[in-house]
């Protein structure tokens, strides 16, 4: 378990670097998000820092698995902006990701950040695909100890390709990517888009469409 830890910090520290891609840079040392703010901005105000605390700046949930029990057989465990206030203007955030045997992680995009992938224990295919006109799709099997990069705003996602649990790490380079499922958005979109039209842009029979809609919009 240290190998992986020590691991994972290169990982993170290699990827610091390079997190201020997309996210504003701070002007200061640090900007712990002050949640008690009324005011409105691109991000959250900071707070005073005479109160900041070392606890802003730190996070514990890591060491075991998340809740897997769910249709996805997968689970996230996000260390983000909302969970360390220190994290404000530094354009990172970090997850963990746990895999049942088959368990997956449905296809989707993060509007706002590129993402690096890293396995700790187990394997798994990660895969992204391309815009218009080609549509590529490029994967890879990871194995522990190999990471992966997804480019920014690309459709992605992950699968379990071991015959036991999997166990890797992801890290956005944005402290708020955004996440978008597709199935989600497209047939659990509130208030939903026209069956008729879905049917006619999938090429699929609207009772189909319906149905789709009906367990995507719950």
């Amino acid at each position: 378990m240290a190998k992986s830890v020590i691991f994972f910090s290169i990982i993170v520290l290699g990827f610091f670097g390079i997190a201020y891609a997309f996210d504003p840079s701070p002007l200061q040392d640090f900007c712990v998000a002050d949640f008690t703010s009324t005011v409105r901005i691109n991000g959250l105000p900071c707070k005073d820092p005479a109160t900041v605390v070392a606890d802003d700046f730190f996070f514990r949930g890591f060491d075991a698995a998340g809740n897997t029990s769910n249709p996805y057989g997968s689970s996230v465990i996000p260390m983000n902006v909302a969970r360390v206030p220190g994290l404000n203007t530094l354009g990172l955030t970090v997850a963990r990701l746990d895999f049942l045997p088959s368990g997956f992680i449905p296809p989707h995009l993060h509007p706002r950040g590129s993402e690096i992938l890293t396995v700790l224990e187990g394997s798994i295919e990660v895969g992204f695909v391309t815009t218009y006109p080609n549509y590529k799709h490029y994967s890879k099997v990871l194995e522990k100890g190999d990471a992966f990069v997804v480019p920014v705003g690309l459709v992605h996602y992950q699968r379990n390709v071991a015959d036991g649990n999997t166990v890797a790490f992801g890290i956005v380079n944005s402290q708020n990517a955004g996440i978008n499922v597709v199935t989600n958005a497209v047939f659990g979109a509130k208030p939903a888009i026209c069956s008729q039209f879905l049917s006619n842009a999938f090429q699929l029979d609207k009772k189909t469409v319906e149905e789709l809609q009906a367990k995507f919009s719950i």
